[in-house]
């Protein structure tokens, strides 16, 4: 067996997330991330893999994001341009 564990924490997905835990809570609780609850205390745990299939699914959806709304500069303003030598 590996030593990445099968199953993180709520805590675990936030640091791997970069994110707090109130935030993978509510992803947990909307259902945009896949969980399942454990024991009498009802635990959220994550599987890894399913964590890593998250992030996948959210690179393909900002790609698709990004194609839908490309960044446009403003007009106008300022753009960053080359310095001349002073020699």
């Amino acid at each position: 067996m590996s030593g990445t564990p099968r199953f993180l924490t709520l805590a675990d997905v936030a640091e791997v997330l970069n994110t707090s835990s109130a935030q993978v809570y509510a992803l947990v609780r909307r259902g945009e991330l896949p969980a399942i609850k454990i024991g009498g205390r009802g635990q959220w745990r994550v599987e890894a893999s399913v964590l890593e299939k998250f992030i996948d699914d959210m690179y393909s959806q900002t790609k698709a994001f990004v194609a839908d709304h490309p960044f446009v500069e403003a007009e106008g303003a300022a753009t960053p341009t080359a310095t001349p030598d002073a020699s």
